[in-house]
């Protein structure tokens, strides 16, 4: 069983507040890991640790960070199968599809290491006889809290933007992954000067502590519950809110699709990684004139689809919850729909027809591979629907007619659209996540934009004689 330390001024310990926490395989309940959560003092000092070793790593040359930061993408690569397995044991991936999600991590540390030392400064047309320009700096301590659904991509591209623009950071990684969080940042931080990159652990109490604390950003993935907390706490303090939370992203199916093929996209996106995505799809929105083939398909593609465990109990049963009052409401159940007896926190992919846009299933995040759908009786009507929602993270479209395609893309409220695809795109893509799904840049070379302050900086020449 891993025994998870935190990182604190160069120094591996355990935290201090008396508070621990044993993590569960959700694939049979066995313990994998055991971490004591870091105190009040400890997360001070953490920041302390930071804040004293700002000065030199905001001046060190964007190339020499850049360098620092490409060692260590090499060591996280070189460590991905064991990574990986750690990941398979905490959260349940599995574990080819662990060490994809670590890859992806390493291309975004490099993808950063490139992009640092261009990162944009401008000259500016003024007088003459003076230099005017605007100059980036990097904004100070950073706070990162990540979540456990995709634990090592995701960090890396928070500390990696963070890192290579001269920043430093406090990490603190979810509670249900610590082990993962913990290795990254053991074959991270030697690459850096003490107190650049500092580990704290612990649950929601430590993650409230460390975003009140006196940094001056908090970059978050996570609930939006958690996202709207910590926005009220950079208020009060004045460090800039970073945000990606929730999401109940829709998948609008035209009439005139192919429904197998509109089918096996919409079983992706519901059931990959146990549906335990930030972008999964959450709804479907399907045209009457197709309903009737793509449900008979979709059920077929959830019967087949072998999914790892959810992360554990908790989440499992919630998502459990949420079919079981969808079918007292009236959904029925074409595949899927109880959980399993037995250990573990096994769910199977679901398919739910006949949902109405009320039900908490549809309505709310529900983060598992659940795919409950809604007919709907024209494109317009779908696209109506799928665009009422708290939530603004990403939405998909799939459908034969460009004229639907360019109505979707200006009509959806989110900061992602995707045309024929529920996954995908460019690695530079970025995207402002809306409503309660967050705010900010949160990828590609905008995320620099968010970790840096601009500086107008005039120069003119002293005046002659002096």
């Amino acid at each position: 069983m891993f025994e998870v330390l935190q990182h604190i001024a160069g120094e591996w310990q355990p935290g201090g507040s008396g508070r621990a926490l044993t993590v569960l395989n959700p694939a049979d309940g066995t313990p994998v890991t055991r971490v004591p959560f870091s105190s009040e003092e400890d997360v001070a000092g953490a920041v302390r640790s930071a804040r004293s070793a700002l000065p030199e790593w905001a001046r060190t040359a964007p190339a020499a960070r850049a360098t620092a930061l490409h060692a260590a993408a090499d060591a996280v690569a070189a460590a991905a199968d064991e990574l990986a397995a750690i990941m398979t044991a905490e959260m349940g991936k599995p574990v080819d599809g662990a060490r994809e999600s670590i890859m992806a991590g390493v291309g975004t540390l490099r993808q950063y290491a490139e992009l640092g030392p261009t990162h944009r400064g401008r000259a500016l047309a003024g007088d003459h006889e003076a230099i005017d320009l605007m100059a980036y700096e990097p904004r100070g301590v950073v706070a990162v809290i990540t979540p456990w659904n995709d634990p090592v991509a995701v960090s890396c591209g928070l500390l990696g933007a963070a890192l290579v623009t001269g920043n430093t950071v406090v990490h603190k990684p979810s509670e249900r992954t610590p082990a993962t969080g913990w290795r990254l940042v053991q074959l991270l931080a030697p690459h850096f000067p003490t107190g650049v990159l500092t580990l704290v652990n612990g649950d929601g109490e430590v993650g409230a502590r460390l975003a009140a604390a006196p940094v001056d950003v908090v970059a978050q993935v996570g609930s939006t519950a958690t996202g709207r907390s910590i926005a009220a706490a950079c208020a009060r303090t004045g460090a800039k809110a970073l945000l990606e939370n929730g999401g109940s992203d829709p998948v609008i199916v035209d009439a005139g699709v192919d429904p197998v093929w509109a089918a096996s996209q919409v079983a992706l996106g519901a059931f990959v990684n146990s549906g335990q995505i930030c972008v999964a799809v959450e709804r479907v929105y399907v045209h009457r004139e197709v309903a009737g083939a793509f449900l008979e398909a979709l059920a077929g593609e959830a019967s087949r689809w072998e999914i790892g465990p959810m992360v554990d109990r908790r989440m499992r049963d919630a998502v459990d919850e949420q079919v079981q009052k969808a079918v007292k409401a009236g959904a029925r159940v074409l595949s899927g729909g109880a959980a399993p007896a037995g250990p573990g926190a096994w769910y199977p992919p679901t398919v739910l027809a006949d949902c109405t846009d009320d039900m908490a299933v549809v309505r709310e995040e529900t983060f598992g591979p659940v795919a409950p759908v809604v007919t709907v009786d024209s494109f317009d009507e779908a696209l109506e629907r799928a665009a009422d929602s708290p939530y603004g993270l990403a939405a998909s479209v799939l459908t034969t007619l460009m004229s639907n395609a360019q109505r979707a893309w200006r009509r959806l409220p989110a900061g992602t659209v995707k045309v024929n695809a529920v996954f995908g795109g460019a690695p530079g893509g970025a995207a402002h996540p809306r409503r309660g799904s967050g705010q900010g840049f949160g990828y590609g070379p905008e995320l620099l934009d968010e970790m840096t302050v601009v500086k107008a900086v005039h120069i003119e020449a002293p005046p002659q004689g002096w």
